[in-house]
């Protein structure tokens, strides 16, 4: 017996050559509609047994938000996600947002055909090298990119980090000195320092790394200093003539 069931997605040729497919291996297909944006309202008005739902983002933010909207208001559409490879974050956003199953995009119309079965059975729908792919890089996760700002922040002490901040905010040896309180020669010995830790040859290109890479940002406010007293004027040893 053939399901009654929806396509939407946002390639409208494939919606509709799927569509087209699932027509002749006997299923009733109500539309094929390319806009995700009125997925939700489409779904909901016309109440099918099962909606297979496109998607070329898993992994963004909100993508599966109408998946949650037609599964609040119309509980027993059964949504089944069609969708690229995806990370196992993907798979387990369109879960919890309440789908019933997963399909590559690229997936034989047999493969898309037997997810829409399980899906109106009730069962979850996802192929099992889906599956064992999410598994795997869930166990052997690819390494992260490299964070530039974080690796260079490692490579500074907390003092050559304030030292940092200081400079990108213009201030000359005599203010770092001055705000951090120690002597001018050691100012800028912290700032050659810096420099040569970042392998920059100035304090503009310093200054110009650390907004780039975010390094300013980690580092967060500077600490509170006290203000440095003004100096006292010396007195002659003499007293009044």
């Amino acid at each position: 017996m053939g399901v009654r069931l929806m396509v939407v997605d946002d390639h409208r040729l494939l919606a509709e050559a799927l569509a087209s497919a699932l027509k002749l291996r006997g299923h009733r297909v109500l539309a094929a509609a390319a806009p995700a944006a009125g997925a939700a309202e489409l779904v909901i008005s016309r109440a099918p047994e099962v909606c297979l739902l496109g998607t070329a983002t898993p992994a963004e933010p909100g993508t599966f938000d109408p998946v949650a909207r037609i599964k609040r208001e119309r509980p027993q559409v059964a949504v089944v996600v069609l969708g690229p490879v995806p990370s196992p974050r993907g798979i387990a956003a369109a879960f919890a947002a309440g789908a019933s199953g997963y399909v590559r995009h690229d997936e034989r119309i047999e493969g898309v055909e037997r997810a829409i079965m399980k899906a109106r059975a009730g069962e979850a729908a996802v192929a099992p090298q889906l599956l064992q792919g999410a598994f795997g890089e869930l166990l052997n996760p690819a390494a992260q990119p490299d964070d530039e700002g974080q690796r260079l922040l490692q490579m500074l002490t907390p003092r050559e980090v304030e030292v940092l901040v200081r400079v990108a905010d213009g201030e000359d040896t005599r203010l770092i000195a001055a705000g951090m309180g120690i002597a001018p020669s050691t100012a800028r010995t912290h700032v050659q320092r810096v420099l040569m830790k970042l392998g920059v040859g100035s304090r503009l290109e310093a200054a110009a790394l650390a907004a780039r890479t975010g390094l300013l940002e980690r580092a967060g406010p500077l600490p509170h200093t006290a203000p440095v007293p003004p100096a006292r004027p010396e007195t002659g040893a003499a007293g009044p003539q």
